[in-house]
Order: structure tokens, then sequence, then C-alpha cells
């Protein structure tokens, strides 16, 4: 199999180096400054491992971006021919303002495996485990929110949803102030917030809203390990983005993508903190050391574990 667990130590240093480099920019206010930072380590990291790797959702087009850009090819040209989905830093403001719950990620699977995602948004739903056709972006959210508190046995005042804090979705929140639902502001990053369903631990029942598309594709990767429930709508509201859907190939702009649609067979997700969350401790430097926390997952190993790692910088 192309993605063996020799890999998974490799990608942790990836994501952990990119999480270190950002780090440096804490508190800063330049939060492009951070960005670019961990943009340069995963590049040069990702070049030194044995790979043919293509980068599917990554920092934009060519002329946006110069590196981690989308279709270029990293690695040693070596080794298998893989799929690459990098967000060197989810949660650039909070780097920028010293705030929790920055993170460095990536996902990686087999050539063909990985949803090459549009930057548009996507309305999104995640949940722990559930039965089939239990929840779905289709159902109205009182119906949603019924189902999952029959399946999980709760009352709905006892059901907790993380949602964006965003203007676009007041009128959601409003929804679940009615229906009595607690509710987990995030003021960024939607990949670490579709993550809080993966564990009872972080006592989050339901992720669900309109966040970036390409972030869908790096949770979903995360959350497929986990045997969770995520499901994704791309909205494709102006011309721009509907001429670009097209020549990707993305034929029915409506659709609704299940988690195995959007990332199939194999695949390793990898997330560093680079600030403190409820996931994961951010980066500390001891003299010439750094200690890292990094969320890696394996799926056909069915591999997840917390590694906390101390390595010299």
């Amino acid at each position: 199999m192309p993605l063996n667990n020799k890999f998974l130590d490799q990608f942790i240093k990836v994501t952990s180096k990119a999480a270190l480099a950002s780090s440096y920019l804490l508190g800063k206010k330049d939060k492009n400054a951070a960005d670019k930072a961990a943009v340069d380590s995963m590049r040069s990291e990702l070049n030194k491992i044995d790979m043919k790797g293509k980068v599917v959702i990554g920092e934009g087009t060519l002329d946006k971006a110069p590196m981690l850009y989308t279709g270029e090819i990293l690695g040693t040209k070596k080794g298998p021919n893989l799929d690459i989905a990098v967000d060197p830093v989810e949660g650039t403001n909070f780097v920028a303002n010293n705030l929790p719950g920055a993170i460095s990620v990536m996902a990686i699977a087999e050539e063909g495996n990985l949803f090459n995602a549009p930057e548009t948004y996507m309305n999104k739903i995640a949940t722990g485990k559930i039965e089939k056709g239990l929840i779905d972006l289709d159902y109205s959210l009182e119906k949603n929110i019924k189902n999952l508190s029959d399946f999980k046995n709760k009352k709905i005042s006892s059901i907790t949803a993380c949602i964006l804090d965003r203007p676009r979705h007041k009128k959601i929140i409003d929804e679940l102030k009615d229906l009595n639902v607690n509710i987990k502001l995030i003021t960024d990053g939607d990949v670490l917030g579709a993550l809080y369903v993966s564990e009872p631990k972080y006592n989050i029942d339901i992720f669900l809203g309109i966040g970036g598309g390409p972030e869908g594709v790096l949770a979903a990767s995360a959350l497929d390990t986990y045997d969770c429930h995520f499901q994704g709508r791309f909205i494709f509201d102006n011309k721009k983005d509907i001429n670009e859907a097209k020549q990707m190939g993305i034929s029915d702009l409506n659709k609704k993508y299940e988690l195995n649609e959007l990332i199939r067979g194999d695949s390793i997700f990898c997330a560093s903190g680079i600030t403190d969350s409820e996931v994961l401790s951010g980066i500390e430097i001891n003299n010439e050391n750094y200690t890292s926390e990094t969320l890696i997952t394996h799926k056909n190993s069915n591999y997840k574990k917390i590694i906390k790692k101390t390595s010299p910088i």
C-alpha cells in the first residue's frame, strides 16, 4: 500500500515544523507573515519525502500563490503518487493576535482519492457515528436536532451545536436558541470545529453551517477514520465560481457530497497545534528544543492518536 506507517512520522514533522515556523509570529499582528512562514516550512519539508505529491487543495491558483499552489508537484518524485491537501495555518488571525485555536493541517490520500475542492463556501454538517439517513443537509434544522436527540437518548436541551460566529448564521443560531440547544460559537477554524464531533470528550454533538469548501475536505479526511458522519454542499453563487466549478468537472452544482465522495480509500490526516485549543496544545519553545502536539489519523490501520513530541529546532 502506498500509504504505509513510515509516512506518519514524516507527516508529523511537516505540520509540527510549519506550526513552529508560524509560532515565531505569535502576537505580531501580521497574519500574512504567519501564513508565509508556515507555507515555506511546509513546502520545504514535503519536498524531502519520497513521493510524487500533487497539491489538490493548497494556497490557491498559481497566479495567487507562488508556493503550495493547486497543482504543484512536491517530494523527491521517487515514491508513490499521492494527493495532498494543505492549510499551513488555519486561524491566521489567531496567530496574529496570539489567541487559542490555530493549527497547521494537511491530508494525504492515494492519487485521485482526495476531492479537488473549489475555493468556495460549503454548507456542511458533521456528527459522530450515527445511523444512515438520520442527519441530512436537506432536513430542517429542527428535524436534525430531534433525530440526534432521539438517537443519543439525550434531551434537546443537552445537545450542543458548534457553529462559526458569522452574520450569515444568524437564522440558524436563532433557531438553535428557540430549540433550547446549547451553542458553542467559534470565531475561525472550521477544520478544528468539525473535529469536535470526533470524540465525546469535546462535548459537541453536531457541527454545522457555512465555511470553506477546502476545509470541508480536510475535516472529512480526519472524520473518516473516526467513522463520523459528514456531508457538504458547495455554494456556487457567482459566475466566476460557477465557471471554475465547470472547469474542474463539477457538473451538478447542487450536489450533496457524502464523506466517502470527498475522501476515498486510504488517507492520513495530520494537524499540529500552533496555539492551545481544546484538541491540541500549541508550540512550546524551550532553549534549543520545541514541543509540539499533533493529531494524526491513518484510515487503513484505524490509527488515531495525539502525539506529543520534543524535537531540536
